[in-house]
């Protein structure tokens, strides 16, 4: 009997690996809005669109989309690829063969901001440009989402365009305590 249990089991393991590759894919459809309509959004995997739009972008991948629209101040957002829930549920059920195929090929992977929209500023205005959640409520501003994600997203798109070393050589600028730890 413990055997017949063990073969189910090992079969269904088999059977389940990479279930998130299965249900999800390993792309998703990325929908990207803005506040107005009309800004040309560029992604660091080459991508383009003009808002409101979808594209189509690999789950595991770590991405910059730049907006822009005249008369508005230019913004970038980090988009971060960050583990779904179906990770868990595929160690659970699948076992490491399902874990191990699924986090390989990002399909367990899920993008942060979803959907991005972006209220853009006008220039000259002093404001700055918003996320927003799919209701039309401000998430953060634009800038303190890139700061809480850009160390991570850094890693893999690098650091020039993460925009990591502007942001460490402004920080030691206002903070001289920063510059002599940096030292």
């Amino acid at each position: 009997m413990k055997i017949c249990a063990t073969a189910i089991l090992a079969a269904m393991s088999v059977a389940l690996g990479g279930c998130a590759t299965v249900l999800n894919g390993t792309k998703e459809d990325y929908r990207v809005d803005s506040q107005p309509n009309g800004a040309k959004v560029s992604f660091s995997g080459g991508q383009s669109c003009t808002t409101p739009c979808k594209v189509e972008l690999k789950r595991k991948d770590d991405l910059r989309a730049d907006v822009e629209l005249d008369g508005y101040d230019p913004a970038y957002i980090l988009i971060q690829s960050r583990l779904g829930g179906s990770a868990f549920g595929n160690i659970l059920l699948g076992g490491g063969i399902g874990a191990v195929v699924d986090g390989t090929n990002g399909s367990s992977n899920r993008l942060y901001p979803k959907p991005l929209i972006v209220k853009l500023a006008a220039k000259g205005s002093g404001e700055k440009a918003l996320l927003l959640d799919e209701d039309g409520k401000v998430r953060s501003t634009v800038e303190e989402h890139n700061n809480s994600v850009r160390v991570d997203v850094a890693k893999t798109i690098g650091a020039d365009l993460a925009e990591l070393k502007q942001e460490r050589a402004s920080t030691q600028a206002s903070d001289p305590s920063e510059a002599a730890k940096a030292e």
